[in-house]
C-alpha cells in the first residue's frame, strides 16, 4: 500500500509540475525579447547585475539552470523506492561529466587550476567527487585513479582502460559517454514490466538519437573504420539495435545509412542533407516521444525523467536566448538556435561557449 501511496503522491507531484514546462508561444517569444525583459520575467537580474563581465555572466546563468534542475529532481525523488532514485540520479550525473570532461581537458592541456576551476559546474557530491581534490591530481590518470572511488567508479575505469591503451583524447571522452548510457541502460532493463515499456520508450528515444548522430559523425565527420564506429556505439533498447548499427555502420555513404533506417526515422529523415539537419529532425522527434511519456505513462519514474528531460530543453533554450542577447546576436540568429527557423534563413552564429555546447549537442 505504500508503494501505491507513493505512486500515487509522484504522479501528482510530476502533473503540477509539469505547468513549468515552456509552451510553443513562450518559446517563440524569447527571441523577441530584450536582455532586461529576460532577466525580469525568469528573475535573472540579480545573476547579471552581480558579474564583471558577459562570459561570467553567462556563467552563471548556466550554474543556476543546472541548480534548478538538480533541485527539481532531489523534490521528485522524495517519493522514489531506491531503485528508481538510482536510475534518476544517474541520469543527474551527467552533469558531473561535464566537470570530468572539464577536468582532463585542463590537465591534457597543461591550463591554469583556476582557469579549469572558473569552468565547473558546482555539484552536490552525490552527483559529483570534489573537484578541489581532482584538481590537485598531477595527470589525467590520476585524476581517474581519484574518481574510481567515487560515484563515477565504473566510467573513471573504463575511460583509465581506454587512455592506457591508446593515449587519445578522443577515445578517452568516448569511453566517457559510452559508459554513462550503458549505465543508464542497465538501470532501465532492471525494472519490471510496468515500468520498462515506458522506460523502454523514453530512453530508447533518446539514445536512438544520440547513437545515430555518433554514427555519422565518427564514420564521415572523423573517417572512422565500421568498426572502429561500431565499438563506441551503445545498442538501443528500441529502434537501433545491435542488429542494426552492425549493418549501418558497413555502409559506404551519409545518405545510404538514412536510407537504410529503421520506420519512423527513415521517413523523418529522408531529405536531411547534412548531420545538423538530422540532429534538428531527430531532435524533434525524440522531444514528442518524451511528451507522450509524459502525458500518458502510467510510471511515476518515466513521467519524472520525461518531465526532467523537457525541463533542462527549455531552461537551455531560455539560456540560448540570454546567451544570444549577451553577445549581441540578431533576432534571426536566435530564433536558429530556439529551433524556429531554418538554419539557412539567419546568419551563421558564433561559436557558444565550450560548457553551453556540452550541455547543448552530445
Amino acid at each position: 500500500m505504500r508503494h501505491v501511496a507513493d505512486q500515487a503522491y509522484l504522479n501528482t507531484l510530476v502533473s503540477a509540475m509539469s505547468t513549468r514546462l515552456f509552451d510553443a508561444t513562450l518559446i517563440a517569444g524569447l527571441s523577441q525579447r530584450s536582455l532586461s525583459s529576460l532577466s525580469d520575467a525568469f528573475g535573472l537580474a540579480a545573476l547579471l547585475d552581480e558579474q564583471p563581465s558577459n562570459a561570467a555572466r553567462s556563467r552563471a546563468i548556466e550554474q543556476s539552470i543546472v541548480n534548478v534542475l538538480l533541485t527539481e529532481l532531489r523534490i521528485l525523488i522524495r517519493p522514489m523506492n531506491a531503485e528508481e532514485q538510482g536510475l534518476v540520479l544517474d541520469w543527474g550525473r551527467k552533469y558531473g561529466l561535464y566537470n570530468l570532461k572539464t577536468l582532463i581537458r585542463g590537465k591534457l592541456y597543461d591550463l591554469d587550476p583556476n582557469e579549469i576551476r572558473a569552468n565547473l559546474f558546482d555539484l552536490p557530491s552525490d552527483i559529483h567527487d570534489s573537484d578541489q581534490a581532482l584538481l590537485r591530481a598531477e595527470n589525467v590518470l590520476e585524476l581517474l585513479r581519484q574518481l574510481e572511488a567515487g560515484p563515477h567508479r565504473q566510467i573513471a575505469r573504463q575511460a583509465r582502460e581506454a587512455y592506457e591503451q591508446q593515449r587519445d583524447p578522443f577515445a578517452l571522452e568516448a569511453a566517457v559517454d559510452q559508459r554513462y548510457y550503458v549505465g543508464l541502460v542497465r538501470r532501465i532493463m532492471a525494472f519490471s514490466d510496468h515500468q520498462l515499456v515506458s522506460l523502454r520508450r523514453l530512453l530508447g528515444a533518446e539514445l536512438d538519437r544520440v547513437t545515430l548522430l555518433w554514427l555519422l559523425r565518427f564514420r564521415f565527420s572523423y573517417q572512422l573504420s565500421p568498426s572502429e564506429t561500431y565499438y563506441w556505439l551503445v545498442p538501443s533498447m528500441r529502434l537501433l539495435t545491435r542488429e542494426r548499427l552492425l549493418r549501418l555502420v558497413n555502409l559506404e555513404t551519409f545518405e545510404q545509412v538514412l536510407q537504410a533506417l529503421p520506420p519512423p526515422l527513415d521517413a523523418l529523415l529522408a531529405e536531411s542533407k547534412s548531420i545538423a539537419d538530422v540532429q534538428q529532425r531527430i531532435g524533434r522527434y525524440t522531444l514528442t516521444e518524451m511528451r507522450w511519456v509524459l502525458a500518458r505513462s502510467q510510471s511515476g519514474v518515466a513521467r519524472a525523467l520525461a518531465y526532467l528531460m523537457l525541463r533542462e530543453t527549455d531552461l537551455m533554450l531560455l539560456f540560448a536566448a540570454v546567451q544570444g542577447r549577451l553577445l549581441g546576436f540578431p533576432d534571426e540568429t536566435i530564433q536558429v538556435a530556439l529551433d524556429l527557423i531554418e538554419p539557412t534563413c539567419a546568419h551563421p552564429p558564433r561559436r557558444l561557449s565550450a560548457s553551453a555546447t556540452a550541455m547543448r549537442a552530445t
